[in-house]
């Protein structure tokens, strides 16, 4: 898989790397900065980053997480300013979702249409052209 992260050389030149970790939540957010050994994976800056006894919820093991925005394997070495993002779990189906949305705005047979398209086929609407009846109501 290539990488189009941007290669930069460390920010102290003492072997080390300055990263961040993110996880959010609706009600709170954190960032997270951390300084790890130049070689560091996915992995080992999450559990150094403790993050997890902020944040009970967080299953390490099985989280997803990503490199700005972008899904990684917990194998990735970091690079200098990465931050690594824990990705919480969808509690809906956005498909299902979007469906039940669109069901809802349905509008039902019956409800809130035109009278005439209630009429059985083939009957003429009152007040209709060719009646004999003005539309003003007699």
């Amino acid at each position: 898989m290539p990488d189009d992260r941007e290669a930069v050389s460390p920010e102290a030149g003492d072997g080390t790397i300055r990263i961040e970790v993110a996880y959010a939540r609706p009600d709170r957010q954190v960032i997270l900065p951390l300084v790890v050994p130049e070689g560091t994976t996915v992995d080992a800056a999450l559990r150094q980053s403790e993050i997890d006894a902020q944040f009970p919820e967080i299953d390490l093991d099985n989280a997803k997480v990503g490199i700005f925005g972008k899904l990684t394997r917990r194998d990735t070495v970091l690079r200098p300013k990465d931050r690594i993002e824990i990705y919480r779990p969808l509690i809906a189906d956005p498909k299902e979702v979007r469906r039940q949305r669109a069901g809802k705005n349905r509008k039902k047979p019956g409800k809130g249409g035109d009278q005439a398209s209630e009429k059985p086929a083939g009957e003429k609407p009152e007040g209709g052209a060719g009646s004999g009846k003005d539309s003003a109501g007699d």
